[in-house]
């Protein structure tokens, strides 16, 4: 078999490459195309608008190297390697099938976190091989971030990085078939801000005709109130000598806006309790348009019932920022300031205290870390859940601990939902010798649920609903989010 394969997309031809089994040459297996345009590059008159769907094409595109991405440089946010690719045609998807003449296969969509502002959809860990393997498509795709992603401005498009979302749905419905997919069965997943971002979806209407399936991983979700995207975006534009608008701020350039985006998002401790309680400034706002209103009301009112859903959170999120010096400072800070500094009400102080305190022997750090897991992922777990009500709703909960830090930290889950623990940049995050058969359990339940909408374990009803607990042992737990129900 030759090493190239050509497929025809809507907007002409593209060229891609196959990948053998294995490292040594072996059988090839699945065909990688990179770096496919979905929509012009939003630079010039388009930069601060809705993404225009691409032109087409004459001849082939070459789709062998992965295209520009939105993120510049090294943010430093998150252990998974994303690397940024620089270029303007920074809307793209990425596409790895088992074999492009087939048909009616099941399709992941991929949406990468990074706090709305970073992340990059080229990371080897978001390689769709191994799913490939297990006869899924996988694609994952671009959005812009930041303030040109989420950015208010008083007369541009809002949301225009959910907008880049729906439009690189749009075009897996229109081609995907072309890449042996069906686009009946498409289960959009992500981590992170990209659990967050398929959660914003599964809960907006004019999205409900693109998926058949949700799976959300640490979802961080958005939902920006139009007053505070108002505020954040007239402060940028005032901090940049600009009006707020299109064509002040097209006056800025990229690292300009970037450099002030950095500066006033900066996290330190009198920010802290305000993102825990309001959640990031820039990401999805509730814009009166494509979102009318918080995604937890839309549920309620039953937009996605039909959508079955996977949802969890790792035990330790947030922990990482309580090692080292942070630790040894809290030694010295009396209990009772710092849960308050962290947004614990007294009210529920006692309870949340008894139901975690096999954390709290741990320490102050161990303690605070867990917290703002609970506060930020962890409580959503269940609270999404409960707004489906009867809607078909699976939950997990990741807890196995890391080889390198000891507990289950943020983006822990991830390589072992790609199935790709041999991948480069592991050991920093999960230590010597992950376990391959977590990675069998956890891939493995994706893989079912996105082949035939169940992952494997009773789907969750009531407070008291069983939850799949991955670690060693992998086991299925009643009422396994009992510790976080004074926060819900």
């Amino acid at each position: 078999m030759t090493e190239y394969i050509e497929v025809q997309t809507a907007a002409g031809r593209v060229r891609g490459r196959w990948r053998p089994t294995t490292g040594d040459g072996g059988a090839p297996r699945s065909a990688a195309f990179l770096g496919i345009p979905f929509a012009e590059a939003p630079i010039g008159d388009l930069r601060f608008q809705a993404p225009v769907p691409k032109a087409p094409w004459g001849g082939v595109l070459d789709a062998l190297e992965f295209a520009a991405t939105a993120q510049r440089g090294d943010p430093g946010v998150t252990l998974i390697p994303e690397p940024s690719v620089e270029g303007d045609s920074t809307l793209n998807v990425n596409v790895f099938t088992p074999d492009p003449t087939a048909s009616g296969l099941p399709v992941l969509v991929w949406i990468h976190g990074g706090g709305y502002f970073a992340g990059s959809p080229a990371s080897p860990w978001y390689d769709g091989r191994n799913f490939n393997r297990d006869g899924v498509v996988t694609v994952s795709i671009s959005y812009r971030l930041g303030f040109d992603g989420f950015g208010w401005i008083d007369d541009a498009p809002s949301n225009r990085g959910v907008r880049d979302w729906l439009l690189a749905l749009e075009w897996v419905q229109q081609n995907i078939g072309a890449f042996g997919g069906d686009p009946d069965l498409v289960t959009i997943a992500g981590q992170s801000a990209g659990g967050g971002a398929v959660l914003t979806l599964l809960g907006m209407e004019a999205a409900q005709h693109l998926f058949h399936g949700v799976y959300a991983i640490s979802g961080a979700l958005g939902d920006v109130s139009s007053a505070r995207a108002e505020a954040f975006g007239r402060a940028l534009a005032a901090a940049a000598g600009v009006d707020p608008t299109v064509a002040g701020l097209s006056t800025v350039s990229e690292e300009r806006l970037l450099a002030l985006q950095k500066k006033a998002t900066q996290l330190g401790p009198s920010s802290m309790t305000a993102m825990i309680d309001e959640g990031l400034p820039l990401g999805p706002a509730i814009d009166g348009d494509l979102l009318t209103r918080p995604t937890g009301e839309s549920l309620r009112a039953g937009v996605g019932a039909d959508k079955p859903l996977v949802i969890g959170a790792a035990d330790d999120e947030f922990t990482m920022a309580f090692t080292g010096r942070a630790a040894k400072a809290l030694r010295w800070v009396p209990q009772g300031v710092l849960l308050n500094r962290l947004g614990l009400r007294k009210s529920i102080r006692g309870e949340y205290l008894a139901a975690n305190a096999d954390i709290a022997r741990l320490g102050k750090a161990r303690l605070a870390g867990r917290l703002l897991t609970d506060r930020m992922f962890r409580a959503g777990v269940p609270r999404i859940a409960a707004a489906r009500g009867d809607a078909p709703t699976w939950l997990y909960r990741f807890s196995w601990p890391s080889g390198h830090f000891g507990f289950a930290e943020h983006c822990l889950d991830v390589p072992f939902f790609f199935d790709c623990l041999d991948g480069p940049s592991m050991e920093a995050l999960a230590g010597p010798n992950p376990p391959q058969e977590l990675a069998d359990e956890l891939h493995g339940g994706a893989v079912a649920f996105v082949t035939r909408g169940d992952p494997g374990w009773p789907r969750h009803e009531g407070d008291a609903g069983i939850v799949r607990v991955y670690d060693r042992p992998t086991r299925d737990v009643a009422d396994a989010y009992a510790s976080v129900r004074a926060l819900v």
